[in-house]
């Protein structure tokens, strides 16, 4: 089922009235205390995180404490999940503008209490139609240009953005807040600016070419030819004019409107700096494909591992069905009885399977037949598992599999592998927010590049995004992903929840490009398979296998468990040019529901950073994880948040 978001027109009055359901009642013991307003609110700036927070009433965590904070009030002021995903996110617009905002796109994953279903909002930027196959060809060369800085700061890699119609579609589905409302707190905080720190100045220089390469965004990114400072205070007045706008006006405005005329100005004629030596290629967007952009309402994927419900994305997005498959596969294991390197060596063999079926057969449904079902399919993961050696790596690239002659039996295959193309960037932001009534939104959402397009929207506050980097850059034949007008590229965001007899058990989702499909799998795996707790299963030392010949792997993933898969013939290190050890995959965030309505929200305890987990009534200290990891809980951490 997909519907837009011109059939979702109904009346608020109806809807979230769950506080005497099950779930509602359950959850509505944890709000007695707490809803107040604090100490902690004295100071109006919130730099300090909280990775994990333990209580009722209501979550949010974020990687930023400002927009966790901004979420938080929300909950205590009556809102729902939605209320509180959408003000968040619109926060985050702010504080992490590198990463989302309204010039992007996202993925919104929902679980409505009263009903017990999961639905999403795909929101993916989508190409311009007038886009040709050919967009990212130098015309002047015959060659594609260069991926970065070339590719990637150009008017030729922006999408038509999707994150106004997800914010006004999941308000008008599932919220109680007019949008008005939700944007208030964001363009308060946009107004009165936020602390800088390490990670935002880093962000900044590390894009100062790219800025520098228009007249526009140095005048709100690089005053005075500098990055701001570290605890300077970084104040966004454009963007919370156009916040305020926006409330007024509806998201119309941007779709319609002047902002729309500004956004296909600047596409097709980039504000290109006179001193740059970067291209600038221009872009092919005309107004007409903002006002006809549609932000889906559609159903999730679906599989079940080990007894619970796993919800994730459907197509544009490939994050759902390559979770899933990965999952369906390692089912076929007991991974839980092996010791720490035959239990890593399943997870990464079955991770290299699905991304080998993604890249085969992953694209925008909407112009690709994806055979969702097919790969979803407890038989197809049966058939795929068979191709594990229990002592033995594979060679990568492993081939794919067939999709239409399956049986589940093990048979011989002689299919060739090709490595899929990776340009997918990792500068992606994700929240996690769930209400007392019970209900719960994951939601991903990014402009792709940090920094995306480099692009600043003149007077709007906001940078576009280049997701359109996303598509393949060169075409092979048979392609799914390759370039076409309208189309939405191929997307790694796997915004993901889990049930367990049909009430949530976790919720969970990360940035990191097509390192999110095996970030959320390997959480996943590390709580249900592994017995980790939440927070340990975040701070888990990481590593994504993606059919390549080599491991992506966290340094403290090498020292911990290297050795380990040695014997099995895992590379993780590096292999000529190119160096595989990441130094962080993913910035995560999660909530996991226990028993009488207590939640668990967790955050990164440090990569990029640190983030925020609050809680509307903390109650509890979590014990620090296995293998010495902070989670962030202290005996001061609950005072902050009453």
């Amino acid at each position: 089922m997909t519907q837009s978001r011109t059939h979702i027109q109904e009346a608020r009055a109806g809807r979230r009235a769950v506080a005497g359901t099950a779930a509602g009642a359950m959850l509505i013991a944890g709000t007695l205390v707490g809803l107040g307003t604090g100490a902690a609110e004295a100071d109006p700036r919130y730099p300090d995180k909280t990775p994990t927070s333990i209580g009722y009433g209501g979550a949010v965590s974020s990687v930023d404490p400002e927009a966790s904070k901004v979420g938080l009030d929300v909950l205590k002021r009556g809102g729902n999940a939605t209320d509180a995903a959408v003000a968040t996110a619109a926060a985050l617009g702010v504080t992490e503008p590198y990463s989302a905002g309204l010039g992007g796109g996202g993925y919104f994953v929902h679980y409505d209490a009263s009903s017990g279903e999961v639905e999403t909002i795909d929101g993916r930027e989508t190409a311009p139609m007038a886009m040709p196959n050919d967009a990212f060809i130098d015309q002047s060369t015959g060659e594609p240009f260069n991926f970065t800085p070339e590719l990637v700061t150009s008017g030729v890699s922006v999408g038509v953005p999707g994150t106004p119609a997800t914010w006004e579609s999941a308000l008008e589905q599932w919220g109680t807040y007019s949008l008005a409302k939700a944007l208030k707190p964001a363009s308060k905080l946009a107004s009165r600016g936020f602390v800088v720190d390490e990670t935002f100045r880093q962000q900044t220089l590390d894009n100062q070419e790219r800025f520098e390469a228009y007249t526009t965004t140095p005048k709100l990114f690089l005053p005075g030819g500098d990055a701001p400072d570290v605890g300077s205070v970084f104040k966004n007045p454009a963007l919370a004019k156009t916040y305020r706008m926006l409330g007024r006006t509806g998201m119309e405005a941007f779709y319609t409107g002047p902002i729309a005329d500004e956004i296909a100005d600047l596409v097709q004629n980039p504000p290109k700096s006179p001193t740059t030596d970067l291209p600038v290629p221009a872009g092919y967007m005309e107004t007409s494909d903002l006002a006809d952009y549609e932000a889906l309402i559609q159903d999730p994927t679906h599989i079940s591992y080990r007894g619970y419900d796993v919800y994730g994305m459907a197509p544009s997005s490939s994050g759902g069905s390559t979770v899933g498959e990965s999952l369906n596969i390692l089912e076929g294991y007991d991974v839980g009885s092996m010791d720490d390197g035959a239990a890593l060596h399943h997870y990464l063999e079955a991770s290299a399977l699905s991304f080998a079926d993604r890249g085969a057969y992953l694209g925008d449904s909407a112009y690709v037949d994806v055979p969702l079902d097919d790969l979803l399919s407890d038989e197809f993961a049966a058939e795929r598992a068979c191709t594990i050696d229990e002592q033995t790596a594979a060679e990568k690239p492993v081939a794919p599999g067939d999709v239409d002659n399956y049986d589940g039996e093990c048979n011989a295959t002689d299919r060739s592998g090709s490595l899929d193309e990776d340009t997918e960037n990792r500068s992606t932001t994700n929240l996690t927010v769930a209400d007392r009534w019970g209900n719960v939104v994951e939601y991903t959402l990014t402009i792709e590049q940090t920094g995306g397009s480099g692009m600043l929207v003149p007077g709007r506050g906001f940078l576009l995004n280049n997701e359109l980097t996303d598509f393949s850059t060169v075409y092979e034949p048979g392609d799914p992903n390759r370039i076409a007008g309208g189309k939405r590229p191929r997307s790694s965001m796997a915004p993901t929840l889990v049930l367990q007899e049909g009430q949530p058990f976790l919720a969970l989702g990360t940035p990191g490009g097509s390192t999110i499909i095996t970030t959320v799998s390997q959480m996943i795996f590390n709580r249900i398979d592994r017995s980790m707790t939440l927070p340990e299963a975040i701070a888990a030392p990481r590593a994504s296998q993606r059919n390549t010949p080599e491991v992506t792997a966290e340094p403290e993933f090498i020292d911990r468990y290297g050795a380990l898969l040695a014997p099995f013939g895992h590379d993780l290190a590096a292999s000529g040019d190119q160096f595989t050890s990441a130094a962080e995959i993913g910035a995560a965030t999660a909530i996991e529901f226990g028993p009488n309505g207590l939640l668990t929200a967790v955050s990164e305890p440090t990569r990029r950073g640190g983030g925020s987990a609050l809680v509307v009534h903390p109650t509890q200290i979590l014990p620090m994880p296995k293998g010495g990891v902070d989670t962030g809980v202290t005996k001061d951490s609950k005072a902050e948040h009453r």
